[in-house]
């Protein structure tokens, strides 16, 4: 083949050394627009099994590059003063320079034709001149650009601002954070040796504080004499370093997140920052750009047609490409949002610093450094005022007590509220109890019911129960007791109205749609049916709103003569309460709708009511959507912050903090814990607990977001349903023996423990 390589960088030269390794024939040119030895930034960091990778391609230049590292076993946290490190992270650097150099060298014995200062005026007649051009031209790919009609980049510039910079400080062969207070607002470095007396010492900050300190109006020599006066106390009298002169690496900029809709364009495809870009704060783009470049070398000599080769290129590597942007775009949103994670403790801070990504888990994070998470975990149970562990191993965040106000819980682990539509006339039925009893039984601190109605109107489906009624009050009593004398679970009952989306089929039939027959009339905030096929509610006038109000009131007085240890009001998932938080269905022009404070008004009148009458030493959580995923026109995440701040105020204990399901219009994006950023945000802006929900079904999650700080309190659903005991499998998957189990289940706790020793659980 003849082959055209747009660009010198490491996806290019990897490239072609990869092409002439298994067919020297191919006649293999690249273009490089800058000089042979120009470069961006100052080291790149790659894994070690990275390295290995590179072996099995080309031992030769692995060898020559392996000879050339600099290696790091540490990561160090420089933060209010403190220096935190953790080990066992294996990664090792180079200079980006010193690596360019000895791929080209590697590419011109291969027989490869290096051309420099070379620019490609017209991607078009290159790519008729070649049989494959191959776009490794970076970020800002010219040829990208030249076929844009084709590739659809979309480019979107992070928030916060970074400058490359260089010194002979080497922070002892650690890869080390420094984070640093100014007058101007907090800055930070990631520093690491990538050679011999020579590290990379990059600084980021907000875009405001890049402002305020007027970093945009400094001369290059100016900026870094300002960094180097904000790190002195880290550099060791070194100073700071910029590239030459001319090149762009010496400036501020703010990291370009490249996507592509498609990477190739009938003989040309594209190539590592090209196609997509990882940010830097994960140190992944080189070794993206080098693997694909040994992926399609791999496909065009699988025996395939061009086209059919370049598409299972893009299909195979698309799919890890994504997986690390993924985690790039976790660890940039982290620094973009660092403010709000200063203030925790140096332990938490750099716990939630390690794990920011997502690529490390607790017990990944355990497997790395045993050691500083056992210190770790400790400092965690202490914090939360837990006695010794009687076997002197510090026990897994999960298995921590928690206190709100007179309700103590054994452990963070909640079973989140699920809708069973088996009560009868509101009536929870003896399914109710055998369902609670369980998952009360199977290990968790806390047990929700499912949004339990305050009126026969107010139920979702016929199916769903109530606090209205003697009968119901007799068969929730019965449950309480249960769970009180045979378990050391506290239960919740969750209060709520259906709103508009009340008198629908069960959740098994036709979710959220209209009964067949026997409909009951519906109110809501306003007169927005929940969707086309369902009745129009009844706009709720002032003697309803007081009507419902003291339904809520009646329902919490019952559930405290049940003897419930907490509860908690639905203003969520479109039900009454929500209907007024959210713009998409609160169209009111009364005091009730509008602004912010005017659509909190009325769900604030039914907490301060509920909160007058529930025992002072009981603890009530309110649930949110905290995002209606409809954009600008609903609920955000911003906005949330400030419904968490108002029910803060009102003295709101904890909020239990889910998302949509307040509109058909939304489009969540799912994923693992998809929910618990928003858990994150509220907690750590607003100062409030919260309960964290949505795609967690692991020992690992809930450890990760309780370590992390991110909740107070882990909600799991659905693996309760597949489980009831959920919790006790994963104290003895952890090996943690202190977990109480129920006492005729000891036998079964102890074969469980011996099978977990073995690694044979089921």
């Amino acid at each position: 083949m003849r082959i055209a390589i747009v660009g010198g960088g490491p996806a290019g030269l990897y490239f072609a050394i990869s092409m002439k390794l298994r067919d020297a024939r191919h006649d293999v040119t690249l273009l490089e627009r800058n000089r042979a030895d120009d470069t961006f930034g100052w080291g790149v960091v790659l894994s070690e099994e990275t390295l290995q990778n590179l072996a099995a391609n080309d031992p030769f230049s692995a060898e020559a590059i392996r000879a050339h590292f600099a290696y790091w076993d540490d990561v160090a946290v420089v933060h209010r003063g403190t220096r935190t490190v953790s080990t066992g992270h294996g990664f090792c650097g180079i200079g980006r320079r010193r690596l360019l150099l000895l791929l080209q060298e590697r590419a011109r014995d291969l027989g490869v034709a290096l051309k420099f200062e070379s620019e490609v005026a017209d991607a078009a007649t290159l790519a008729a001149d070649y049989d494959l051009v191959v776009a490794a031209d970076g970020l800002n790919s010219r040829v990208r650009e030249a076929f844009a009609d084709t590739f659809r980049p979309d480019v979107q510039l992070y928030a916060n601002k970074f400058v490359w910079l260089g010194t002979h400080q080497t922070f002892d062969q650690a890869f080390t954070f420094i984070f640093e207070p100014t007058e101007h607002g907090w800055m930070w470095a990631h520093a690491y040796q990538f050679e011999p007396g020579t590290a990379t010492f990059i600084v980021e900050c907000s875009a405001e504080t890049w402002a305020r300190a007027g970093f945009g109006d400094m001369s290059r020599e100016e900026s870094i004499a300002a960094c180097e006066k904000v790190f002195a106390a880290h550099l060791g009298g070194h100073p700071l370093m910029s590239n030459a002169g001319h090149l762009r690496g010496s400036a501020w900029i703010s990291f370009p997140r490249v996507l592509c809709e498609t990477w190739r364009h009938g003989n040309v495809v594209l190539m590592g920052d090209a196609a997509a870009s990882a940010h830097f704060s994960i140190g992944s783009g080189t070794k993206l750009a080098l693997e694909s470049a040994v992926a399609l070398a791999d496909e065009l000599h699988a025996g395939l047609p061009l086209d059919d080769a370049l598409a299972r290129y893009e299909g195979a590597r698309r799919i890890e490409v994504l997986r690390l942007q993924s985690a790039a775009r976790n660890s940039a949103e982290w620094f973009e949002e660092v403010d709000r994670y200063l203030d925790l403790d140096p332990v938490q801070f750099t716990y939630s610093l390690l794990t920011r990504s997502q690529r490390i888990s607790h017990e990944n994070l355990r497997l790395r450094d045993h050691a500083w998470l056992g210190a770790a975990e400790g400092w965690f149970q202490q914090q939360a005022g837990a006695e010794l562990n009687k076997v002197g191993a510090p026990r897994a965040p999960m298995f921590a007590p928690f206190k709100l106000r007179g309700m103590t819980l054994a452990n963070r682990v909640v079973v989140s509220p699920m809708a069973q539509y088996k009560a009868i006339d509101g009536c929870p039925t003896d399914w109710h109890f055998a369902h609670y009893a369980e998952r009360a039984k199977g290990g968790a601190g806390l047990v929700h019911t499912e949004m339990t109605c305050v009126s026969a109107d107010g139920r979702i489906t016929p199916g769903c129960p109530g606090f209205y009624a003697p009968e119901h009050e007799a068969a929730w009593k019965r449950l309480v007791d249960f769970v009180h004398t045979e378990t050391d679970a506290k239960i919740c009952a969750q209060l709520g109205h259906s709103g508009a989306k009340g008198s629908t089929q069960l959740g098994w039939e036709e979710m959220d749609a209209p009964l067949s027959e026997g409909n009951w009339p519906v109110i809501a905030a306003s007169a927005i049916p929940w969707s086309p096929a369902n009745q129009v509610p009844k706009a709720m006038d002032r003697t309803d709103m007081d009507m419902v109000r003291d339904q809520f009131v009646a329902a919490a007085r019952m559930a405290d003569r049940c003897g419930f240890d907490m509860i908690e009001l639905h203003m969520a998932h479109g039900y009454l309460l929500s209907s007024f938080i959210t713009p998409l269905t609160n169209r009111r022009d009364d005091d009730y709708g509008g602004s912010l404070d005017n659509r909190m008004r009325y769900p604030l009148e039914v907490f301060k009511a509920v909160r007058a009458e529930w025992p002072e030493d009981k603890p009530i959580s309110v649930r949110i959507s905290a995002s209606d995923w409809v954009g600008e026109d609903g609920v955000t995440p911003q906005e949330a912050v400030a419904i968490a701040w108002m029910l803060k105020d009102a003295g709101v204990d904890i909020i239990d903090v889910s998302a949509g399901q307040t509109s058909l219009q939304a489009r969540p994006v799912y994923g693992r814990m998809f929910q618990t950023p928003f858990s994150d945000r509220i907690r750590n802006e607003v100062g409030i607990a919260t309960m964290a929900v949505g795609n967690i079904y692991s020992p690992d999650h809930v450890n990760s977001i309780l370590m992390a700080g991110r909740a107070d309190l882990v909600c799991l659903a659905r693996p309760h349903l597949a489980d009831p005991y959920w919790t006790l499998r994963a104290a003895a998957r952890l090996g943690d023996q202190e977990t109480r189990w129920p006492d005729p289940y000891l036998a079964g706790r102890d074969q469980l423990y011996r099978l977990a020793e073995r690694g044979e659980m089921p």
